[in-house]
């Protein structure tokens, strides 16, 4: 086997590049991590090169022990670069050293994937019918023809995955072909053999590095799925996340929709099923009654309510297990998964488990809803994800306010009986001091409620100005974000139209960043998705705009629960919580600005509390050790000087398809087949998928028309854990809008900790 050192130096320089301090340090760290089983957490600043200084290891390990390494990321962006850029770069450039080419694949949930079952017809429909509209008239809408395209895509699609589907579809349309875990039929489906999911986890299992999702690795620790095959060494990239992912993988709701959905499901096969649907009323009526909020116990009435629905719920199970010598059908299994999962979700509220919040939220759409979350996921992560394996953490945010303690302890590694680990920081290659400066507009009054003040707007204008586009501005809401879009579009008509201001929702996010980055006189406003994960290096964008600092809600039931139980123990719970997510989100947010070595520019921070509050220094120790001032007139002549002498825009890629086992396709991963086999002599161009679609205009409700983007940025918020209440306030929408789409698109707003501003 060739020393680490050797495969290191051929990686960097197949991938053309130099040697760094910071990449050569991490890259030993996670080796004796391997060797010495002890956990590792490495801060590693953007310019690292970190997948490199875990992929090399990765691979080394996996050829020397003979079992797979598994990555586990947090975006799908991140999955997408390792999968389509990093590994086939590491493969071609390891393989002379190795002699072979190591080898790699994604794995996703199920409900990423055709289901070739429900293809066939081995499902009922769902509620709305789409299968008879598409195949009655294909002409009959929108979501008619979803379908129709999703059945011709499917004769053609080597590896039935969602994301290869560009443009896509909605997601009311793609439930009528996919199928989730519970509702799978596993070993005993007629069409196993056929089956995408299937072939794409047996094509995984001889690889060298598997990569995945954070939450599909938590159910895999902790409900011992076995979906991933052995292994004894995991990387948590954006680790930053983890926590997050954690607690929203194991969050869990009762509606009373849920109930009559389950009746429904279990009625023709459960004679019991309207005990069900009576004990949904009953629920009803008592929800409605409770306020908004978290509850400090489980009311009388409630848990009256709660045990009626356990029970008729058991009752159901039993009679929906299939005869004897009878196998289970598509309908069965589907009213058994709706039924099994509301008796295991009003059993865990009724449980009252020490660390579980329970809380409800009203909705406009759904009504009253009853949710449980963890308060803390640190025990679960140490006792199933840190147990029987090697685990590095790494990410460009992990010392927050200049130590590891305060995210080592939200997963377990800290206190009476953590496992051994070693924190470790490689710095950046950049030069923070000479290419960006940190400015705070100390003169803006302090951000309120009522939206940004005309001094804020003149302020946005002026930087904008002197920038000459170039700018990624990061707010608060998407009220906020259109307002600015608005105002600036307004101010800036004088310009004849020279910059350019994109909005977050008027296009899909990849397009508009992709867009962004190849037009230097642009301007790309928004929220959410855009604090983290985009990348765009050079010229295009030399200016990040953050409106406020970014604390959690007040009133969120998590963050508030975790407050009150931090300063029980005589903690500080605003510094251990509020802080602490602010200042991960600002060193995000903040790190859109330097990419690469030669990058320049400034962050500006439109709230002054970044310089007057108590809590200041300690959200500065989390930035990037920028060069710091809050000299206006400094800041916009630097900006102009910047705009004078930039560089051309780098060249953008499109999106590119993927094979079988996530791979890019017309590599020889890409196109491995189900054995796992390659063709190491493969050298076939990349083939590169069409740019998406022209936004097109997908419904209308209230007198809104929607758009695709719009439904993405919708499918956004409710991942992120919005209801629809903060929908409406971040879309600016009317909340009768919100809701009426998001069940026209077949979407539950759900639950997790949730994203406002002080």
């Amino acid at each position: 086997m060739p020393t680490l050192d050797d495969l290191l130096a051929a990686a960097v320089s197949g991938l053309k590049g130099s040697e760094r301090p910071g990449q050569v340090s991490m890259a030993k760290a996670v080796a004796h991590a391997v060797d010495t089983g002890e956990h590792l957490l490495v801060q590693a600043g953007t310019g690292t090169g970190k997948s490199l200084a875990y992929l090399v290891p990765a691979v080394q390990h996996a050829i020397d022990a003979g079992k797979p390494a598994v990555v586990a990321t947090a975006t799908l962006a991140l999955q997408a670069q390792i999968v389509d850029r990093d590994m086939p770069r590491v493969a071609d450039s390891l393989e002379p050293l190795l002699g072979r080419r190591p080898t790699y694949a994604i794995v996703k949930g199920r409900r990423n994937y055709l289901c070739a079952h429900k293809l066939e017809g081995g499902f009922p429909d769902d509620e709305e019918g789409l299968f008879g509209v598409g195949d009655v008239d294909q002409q009959a809408g929108r979501l008619g023809k979803e379908v129709v395209r999703l059945r011709e895509w499917a004769d053609e699609t080597e590896s039935g995955d969602r994301d290869e589907l560009v443009p896509g579809v909605s997601e009311r349309a793609w439930r009528q072909v996919s199928v989730s875990a519970h509702e799978c039929l596993g070993s005993k489906c007629p069409m196993v053999a056929e089956c995408f999911v299937e072939r794409s986890r047996e094509a995984a299992k001889g690889v060298d590095v598997i990569v995945t999702n954070h939450s599909f690795m938590a159910i895999d620790a902790f409900e011992g799925r076995q979906m991933l095959p052995e292994h004894d060494v995991l990387v948590i990239d954006e680790a930053h996340e983890l926590v997050d992912r954690v607690t929203a993988t194991i969050t869990d709701e009762v509606t009373p929709a849920m109930v009559r959905n389950a009746a429904k499901r279990a009625g023709r096969q459960a004679d019991s099923s309207e005990l069900v649907d009576d004990a949904g009323t009953f629920l009803e009526s008592v929800l409605d009654e409770i306020p908004e909020g978290r509850l400090s116990g489980i009311p009388d009435n409630l848990g009256l309510a709660l045990a009626r629905l356990r029970d008729t719920t058991r009752q159901v199970q039993t009679e929906l297990k299939p005869p004897p010598g009878q196998e289970v059908d598509g309908a069965r299994q589907i009213a058994r998964a709706a039924i099994d999962e509301l008796n295991d979700n009003a059993s865990r509220v009724l449980e009252q488990r020490e660390l579980d919040v329970v809380w409800v939220s009203k909705d406009p759409r759904r009504g009253s809803v009853l949710r449980v979350a963890p308060m803390s996921v640190a025990m679960l992560v140490r006792d199933k994800i840190f147990e029987d394996r090697t685990v590095v953490l790494t990410s460009a945010t992990l010392e927050l306010g200049g130590t590891f303690d305060a995210v080592a302890g939200t997963i377990g590694l800290r206190g009476e009986g953590s496992p051994k680990w070693t924190g470790l920081d490689v710095g950046s290659p950049f030069d923070y001091p000479q290419q960006g400066i940190a400015y705070v507009a100390k003169q803006l009054p302090p951000p309120g409620r009522d939206g940004a003040a005309p001094e804020t707007m003149d302020e946005i204008e002026a930087l904008v100005r002197a920038a000459g586009g170039r700018t990624l501005g990061l707010f608060s809401s998407m009220r906020a974000a259109r307002a600015a879009t608005d105002e600036m579009r307004e101010r800036l008509k004088d310009l004849n139209g020279e910059i350019a201001v994109l909005c977050q929702g008027e296009d899909q996010i990849s397009t508009l960043v992709r867009q962004f980055a190849r037009d230097p006189r642009t301007c790309l406003f928004g929220t959410l998705s855009l604090w983290q994960g985009v990348d765009v290096p050079g010229s295009s964008c030399q200016l990040v705009i953050i409106d406020r600092i970014p604390f959690p809600r007040p009133d969120d039931p998590l963050a508030s629960a975790r407050s009150q139980a931090i300063a029980r123990m005589g903690g500080n719970g605003f510094m251990a919580v509020s802080a602490t997510h602010a200042a991960l989100r600002l060193a995000q947010g903040a790190g859109r600005l330097i990419r690469r070595g030669d990058d320049r520019g400034v962050v500006a921070f439109l709230d002054s509390r970044m310089m007057s509050a108590r809590y200041a220094g300690f959200l500065q120790r989390s930035l990037p050790p920028f060069w710091p001032t809050s000299d206006r007139a400094l800041v916009l002549n630097a900006l102009k000087r910047l705009d004078e002498t930039a560089p051309p825009p780098l060249d953008v890629a499109d999106p590119a398809l993927r094979g079988l086992t996530g791979a890019v396709k017309g590599t020889a991963m890409g196109d491995a087949e189900t054995s796992g086999a390659v063709d190491a002599t493969d050298t076939r161009p990349v083939a590169v998928a069409p740019p998406p679609a022209p936004s097109s205009r997908t419904a209308v409700t209230h007198g809104h028309p929607w758009t695709e983007q719009e439904d993405e940025e919708l499918r956004d918020g409710v991942e992120l854990g919005l209801n629809v209440e903060e929908l409406s306030e971040s879309l600016e929408l009317p909340a009768d809008a919100i809701a009426a789409r998001l069940e026209g698109l077949g979407i539950n707003a759900g639950s997790g900790a949730t994203l406002s501003f002080d």
